[in-house]
């Protein structure tokens, strides 16, 4: 019987074959096709650049999720910041503590990175993700809309 606790790893690229499987179900949670090669790709060119910070929820030494930041930049308070732009757990480990480890540990990097604040974004429908941030300490941005211009 194995230790069922979680740890949480920064990942570097040699972990890209492990993210990737990971990183193609959360883009297929959300709508898009299967491509595990791409999906590989993307997280290798974002590691080799230094582009973002992919952290590994491990558990009996298979990893069960990931969350994926990228650094951004408040003018206001000249500080960074960064944007918790991606997190997920396999559908069969959720509800073990992975997402609320990865969130503290994607905390704990954005404060010793100097960092004024974790900004991220959620499905207006997403209510157990929102519960889980709210219980951690994440507070709703009420006071600014966000808007898009699509590109493509």
């Amino acid at each position: 019987m194995g230790d069922d606790s979680i740890s949480v790893v920064r990942a570097t690229g040699d972990d890209v074959g492990v993210a990737a499987p990971l990183f193609d179900a959360y883009r297929q949670f959300y709508g898009q096709a299967p491509d595990l090669a791409a999906a590989a790709e993307f997280l290798a060119a974002r590691m080799s650049r230094a582009e973002s910070a992919l952290f590994l929820a491990v558990r009996n030494g298979a990893a069960i999720g990931f969350t994926q930041l990228y650094p951004s930049f408040s003018s206001v308070s000249m500080r960074s910041v960064w944007v918790l732009n991606d997190l997920f757990v396999a559908a069969e480990a959720r509800q073990a503590g992975a997402a609320q480890c990865l969130l503290q540990a994607a905390a704990e990097f954005a404060r010793q990175q100097g960092a004024i604040r974790l900004a991220l974004a959620t499905a207006a429908d997403n209510t157990p993700a929102q519960s889980l941030y709210e219980k951690l300490g994440w507070r709703r941005d009420d006071a600014f809309w966000h808007y898009e211009f699509q590109l493509e």
